[in-house]
């Protein structure tokens, strides 16, 4: 989980030593909110990376900051309607088909970003564009295949705990591979040398901003649907039922907390991480306290100076090959809800939700309008997420023809 949480702000620009920090207190919040009785760890939200690039581009750091910060809200005010009605009216606006179509939507929309990085564009980018007059071409493409085949070879055969790491290892393989092949510049190295041991993270504070609410608050139902799969994929594991104790609305109050908390300090909007429970899986170890200790120890992180100063300068072959797995992964992972809750696409309903959602989503769809003298927009996975729920909502279970 490490390697995700530190390579979403790497994608979006944020800083990563916040993300560690956040991600830290955001679980000790959780722990607190669920009464410390329901074992997960909060990282960064890969969901919220395309949102979050588009929501930077158009309105700033901290206007972006505020996107962030409403998304934590529609956690807490979801949280708030399940403790009095349950969960049956998510379900019902979140079937599988819209929250598979949109998951899709998700890691696809950022195959391009993937490929720039691996050095693998007809058309790069103006950054590796520039990164290239220094870099020999094939120096940049080695160290994103070193990256790519180790996360390939982590993924398929390691065991044990490293089988849950392997973006963590290939992100460690391909950083020394960039070492090796000098993509890493002898600034670089220096800066990690001579980085103070304590430096406090750059923290950056929220304007708010409509366009930015409107843009990243929607993908909130995304990963409230996940958050919930989260949970239930929890129980199974420690053999309990934490929907009735703690209760599910503590647990999204948990999620929802620590998401606010960093959007008001400058981190991304945090998730549950299904990797968490692999891990409780494998080593039997269920103990909240246990990941408050983990939890700790990230905040801690954040304050070691050569760490920070390495991950945020992460090579971007690096991150190039480990996202073309992890995109992919995400978007797979679209697929596999479909086939998991049996979705049946020999119906014209869920056909055209799934059409629509995907074709809006990875097609640049923009919706603007006006609002207290500012434009507004909405696209990308936000607007497919709106209009998959409208969809879901309106359309009959069957056409005329199938009736």
């Amino acid at each position: 989980m490490v390697g995700a949480t530190i390579l979403v702000p790497i994608i979006t620009g944020m800083s990563p030593a916040i993300a560690l920090f956040c991600s830290g207190i955001g679980t000790l919040l959780y722990i607190f909110c669920t009464k410390a009785k329901l074992p997960a760890y909060i990282g960064s939200s890969f969901a919220f990376i395309g949102p979050t690039l588009v929501a930077t581009a158009n309105y700033g750091a901290a206007g972006m900051l505020s996107g962030v910060i409403a998304s934590g809200l529609v956690y807490t005010i979801v949280a708030l309607i399940i403790s009095y009605t349950g969960i049956g009216w998510i379900n019902k606006i979140l079937p599988p088909v819209v929250v598979g179509s949109v998951v899709l939507v998700i890691g696809l929309g950022l195959a391009g970003v993937a490929i720039d990085w691996s050095g693998l564009s007809p058309k790069p980018s103006a950054s590796v564009a520039a990164a290239l007059t220094s870099i020999p071409l094939w120096a940049w493409v080695t160290v994103s295949v070193v990256t790519l085949l180790v996360g390939i070879l982590g993924s398929m055969f390691f065991r044990g705990f490293l089988g849950v790491i392997p973006i963590l290892i290939a992100m460690v393989a391909g950083y020394g591979a960039a070492l090796l092949f000098g993509v890493v510049s002898k600034e670089t190295v220096n800066a990690i040398v001579s980085a103070p041991f304590f430096a406090i993270p750059e923290f950056v504070f929220p304007k708010f901003n409509w366009g930015a609410v409107f843009l990243m608050a929607p993908v909130a139902f995304v990963t409230l649907a996940e958050h919930i799969g989260h949970v239930y994929v929890t129980n199974n594991v420690v053999g309990r039922d934490f929907t009735k104790d703690p209760g599910l609305h503590r647990s999204i109050l948990g999620d929802g907390v620590a998401t606010m908390f960093a959007g008001f300090v400058g981190g991304p909007p945090n998730t549950t991480y299904g990797e968490n429970i692999g891990v409780m899986a494998i080593t039997r170890v269920y103990s909240v306290w246990v990941i408050g200790v983990a939890g700790v120890i990230a905040v801690l992180l954040s304050f070691v100076g050569p760490v920070a100063v390495m991950i945020k300068n992460m090579p971007l072959p690096v991150m190039g090959g480990v996202s073309i797995l992890l995109f992919g992964i995400i978007a797979s992972s679209g697929f596999r809800v479909f086939v998991e809750d049996k979705v049946d696409f020999g119906l014209k309903r869920n056909l055209v939700i799934a059409s629509v959602i995907i074709v809006i989503g990875i097609g640049g769809a923009v919706l603007k309008f006006h609002m207290g003298g500012s434009e507004i927009e909405i696209s990308g996975v936000a607007l497919a997420t709106l209009i998959g729920i409208i969809l879901n909502l309106i359309l009959p279970e069957k056409s005329r023809t199938e009736g």
